[in-house]
């Protein structure tokens, strides 16, 4: 209790300065321990830095995402000069909503500053004479509203096809009963649909809105991201559909009640290009978080889980993908669990070494006598080793037939050393790993194996952990950092901690992931050429190869259900001491030089979220111009 006390301390220094803020922070803090118990508790106050904060978030919004009347008039002169206006329909489910959060939700409708929209609201059969008076009033005020008033109640999904009914627009847009859209989101999607009209499904980022409208949590996404969509509904809110496209897969279904939306956008993906799911980095979406609401806490509606897993096995299914869906580490989280072929593939382990006999031992007796995949050959490249255990340990390994060791008596060069290793593996799968390393999770290379045959991977990365359990690995971020090429996202958290939403512990996609564990099928490596010995001898090379095969079309993916422990550069040291500074820098330079704009601009990541941390940070400013200033300038 102690160490809690210590960790809230900065809370209480600021309800201080602010105690209005005092009941939410209480409430707040009730929800969480509640749901997460003490544990959560702590973590959310050891980690008040690493996800934005509420009270920073407030002034954030206060800085860049509220609009003045200036730019509203620069967003009316932009709307009037697109070719393209389609008509939205919004679709609104209701039951049993409070008067005042019914009218919230459609006076944030009303307020939208692109105008050419429709509500199509389906009310499930309330018991409120109140709901119903509200709706008539509402349509009878403003003939934009169109509302069905069902005789039964069907549940959410009936009621959203009742709803689908009244429909007459291009694109729909749905929408909670008791949440709001801000006043600039349909322009912002008009913005969208007109750089890409061939689009089928437009998202964005979103935030909760508490019962005092005050905004909080903001979830600031990626770009479509296939992997981390089947661990969480990345769509969500907001969401706007094609018309024609909802139509054609026939709405919402039955018997998938508080995952209905996701079971929507599922089916409509199999029928659009990944690049007509097109993400707009800015949060247009509020929702509620009332009791008993899923924005509140994800574990309060657990149907809503089985609901979606049982969608996305549906999909996988449709589409003839072997795998199993799972629970995943946290409520609202899920994992999707991809089956081996019937003939796994010969893996060659590649592990670079000099001297670093006590690693060295460790990295290969984990391997031999912790990993469950039996598959696999071991082939140790020899850098000029000198030291006499280490030079009778490898010769043990060669005449035990354990491993093969292939002498590279040359400079150290990390990517020659890999590619002499990669044409001498007799496998299919190339694995790459550090002598450093040390097996945590047994079926860790089934796990990255099972993603490296899958359709369309290049690149499957693992969960690295220091010696003392925090992260070390989770993915790589391009644009991070001092030298702006690239970071890790989640470094230094908790292992058992899940980061931002969930994603230090999800399946996903990343621009890059570290070679220190990479496994990759060997047509790919060939097809791009394997490592850049000539530029990129030291650093940034697993970067560059991963850029290289996402060039060629392949996904880079990286997966925390494979885990092993990393003691980072214990044998090489740091890239910064003395004398290795300058080749730091010049390979810096030539990925810059290489991948240009793209460091700045990382897909997986978000250009509200700051590239000097690697913590998920509020960008003070975000990164990019607004339409409408465009407009303005």
């Amino acid at each position: 209790m102690e160490a809690v006390l210590r960790l809230a301390a900065p809370i209480g220094k600021e309800v201080v300065r602010k105690p209005e803020r005092i009941p939410r922070t209480i409430f707040n803090a009730i929800k969480l321990f509640r749901s997460a118990g003490m544990r959560g508790v702590k973590e959310k106050l050891a980690n008040r830095g690493r996800r934005p904060a509420s009270l920073d978030y407030e002034k954030w919004v206060d800085q860049f995402d509220s609009l003045d009347d200036e730019a509203r008039n620069a967003i009316r002169l932009r709307i009037a000069s697109l070719p393209c206006k389609p008509l939205f329909s919004v679709v609104m489910p209701t039951y049993e909503t409070p008067e005042k959060w019914l009218r919230r939700a459609v006076e944030s409708i009303q307020g939208q500053l692109y105008d050419n929209w429709e509500l199509c609201i389906a009310d499930d059969a309330s018991g409120s004479r109140n709901v119903r008076a509200t709706l008539e009033e509402l349509s009878r005020e403003d003939p934009r509203i169109r509302v069905k008033f069902r005789a039964e109640n069907g549940h959410i999904s009936a009621a959203s096809n009742s709803a689908l009914e009244l429909v007459r627009g291009d694109f729909i847009v749905l929408l909670d009963h008791d949440d709001e859209l801000p006043e600039q989101a349909l322009y912002r999607v008009v913005e969208e649909l007109n750089a890409h009209p061939d689009a089928g499904i437009v998202y964005s980022d979103e935030d909760k809105i508490d019962e005092d409208s005050q905004r909080f949590d903001p979830y600031f996404k990626p770009d479509w991201n296939p992997d981390l969509f089947y661990s969480h509904n990345l769509i969500s809110h907001l969401g706007v559909y094609r018309t024609s496209l909802v139509r054609e897969v026939g709405g919402f279904r039955k018997g998938f009640e508080g995952g209905q939306d996701y079971d929507l956008a599922l089916r409509i993906i199999e029928r659009v290009r990944p690049d007509q799911i097109r993400h707009i980095p800015h949060v247009l979406y509020h929702w509620r978080a009332i009791r008993g609401s899923t924005a509140l806490s994800a574990d309060q509606k657990s149907y809503a889980e089985l609901a979606a897993r049982k969608a996305i096995q549906d999909h996988f299914d449709r589409t003839g993908v072997d795998a199993v869906m799972e629970p995943g580490p946290a409520p609202g989280l899920h994992r999707a669990h991809y089956r081996l072929p019937a003939a796994p593939p010969l893996v060659s382990i590649i592990i670079p070494t000099r001297n670093g006999l006590r690693f060295l031992r460790r990295c290969v007796d984990s391997i031999r006598w912790k990993t469950s995949y039996r598959r696999y050959e071991i082939i140790i490249v020899d850098n000029q080793s000198d030291d006499r255990d280490t030079l009778k340990y490898l010769r043990n390994l060669e005449a035990q037939r354990t491993a093969r060791v292939i002498p590279y008596p040359h400079p150290f060069n990390y990517s020659a050393i890999n590619n002499l290793a990669a044409r001498e593996a007799k496998g299919a799968l190339l694995a790459f790993l550090n002598n450093d390393l040390e097996v945590i999770a047994p079926d860790w290379l089934e796990e990255m194996v099972s993603h490296a045959v899958r359709p369309g991977v290049g690149a499957v990365g693992a969960r690295l952990l220091y010696a003392n359990g925090t992260v070390q690995h989770a993915g790589i971020f391009l644009g991070i950092g001092p030298d702006r090429v690239a970071g890790t996202p989640h470094r230094g958290i908790p292992r058992d901690s899940f980061g931002n939403f969930g994603r230090a512990y999800v399946l996903q996609a990343f621009s890059a992931v570290t070679a220190a564990c990479l496994v990759t099928r060997r047509a790919v490596f060939e097809e791009v050429g394997g490592f850049d010995q000539q530029h990129l001898p030291v650093a940034y090379n697993d970067i560059d190869l991963c850029l290289r095969i996402r060039e060629q079309g392949h996904r880079v993916v990286w997966t925390p259900y494979a885990e092993l422990y990393h003691l980072e550069s214990a044998s090489r040291g740091s890239d910064l001491a003395p004398g290795k500074r300058d080749r730091f820098q010049r390979e810096a330079q030539y990925m810059k030089e290489r991948w240009g704009e793209l460091l700045l601009n990382d897909p997986f990541n978000n250009p509200n979220l700051s590239l000097d941390s690697d913590a998920f940070e509020l960008a003070w400013p975000p990164r990019g111009i607004r339409p409408w200033e465009q407009t303005q300038g």
